[in-house]
């Protein structure tokens, strides 16, 4: 479990392919130290398992299903990465509740400057778009951020001064993909309504189920 709170940028200084697992070699700085084989790091805001430490260097693997969900594949040696280490239990929670599961990839459709700050709007699938709201949570490559105006197919934040100096999202270019996670609650809710929906329709098409009021009178 995270918080979206980036401790460090970090850089891959090796990704390379073998079969169908994508090996990272990334230097984590600070995030490194306390940490064992077999703890997870959130990279880019995708839950990864520490397999190797060699000084502040850790390496990852990333498998096939965490390289269909995410942009994971797209980093090279010399990307920079977002990092954050599990949250302690009993921690504060600064930013939102985030699994490190990413839902999909989106993309970067612009930056717009306002002042100090900057707007981010990102385009993204419609299944993911409708599980978003306006004020609501969204992980972009693992930063917690507040959504301003949810679309059926994108969304904006806002990116304060600290956000642009301590992540990689104020290099972040048009075109670019990024990571998104939906706010966990988004994703219960959407379950939910699903399944009542499903309930309803299998109601609704057996005989004898329609509203008593049909055929009165």
């Amino acid at each position: 479990m995270f918080t979206g709170i980036i401790e460090v940028v970090g850089k891959v200084t090796s990704s390379r392919m073998e079969a169908t697992t994508l090996k990272l070699r990334i230097r984590c700085g600070d995030v490194s130290e306390g940490v064992s084989l077999g703890d997870s790091i959130a990279v880019n805001g995708t839950c990864l398992t520490v397999t190797r430490i060699d000084g502040d260097s850790l390496d990852f693997d990333a498998v096939r299903e965490t390289l269909e969900k995410s942009a994971l594949v797209d980093l090279e040696a010399g990307s920079a990465v977002n990092l954050e280490r599990a949250m302690l239990s009993g921690g504060r929670l600064d930013g939102h509740i985030v699994q490190g599961h990413v839902d999909g990839v989106g993309s970067v459709r612009e930056l717009e400057r306002q002042g100090d700050d900057v707007r981010l709007l990102v385009d993204c699938p419609p299944d993911l778009a409708g599980m978003l709201v306006d004020k609501g949570s969204v992980t972009i490559d693992g930063v917690s951020l507040t959504v301003v105006t949810a679309s059926p197919d994108a969304f904006d934040v806002v990116l304060i001064p600290h956000t642009l100096a301590h992540t990689t999202l104020g290099d972040a270019q048009p075109g670019q993909r990024v990571n998104i996670e939906v706010d966990i609650l988004g994703k219960y809710v959407k379950s939910y309504l699903d399944r009542l929906m499903a309930t309803k329709a299998s109601t609704s098409s057996v005989p004898g189920t329609a509203s008593s009021c049909e055929g009165a009178g």
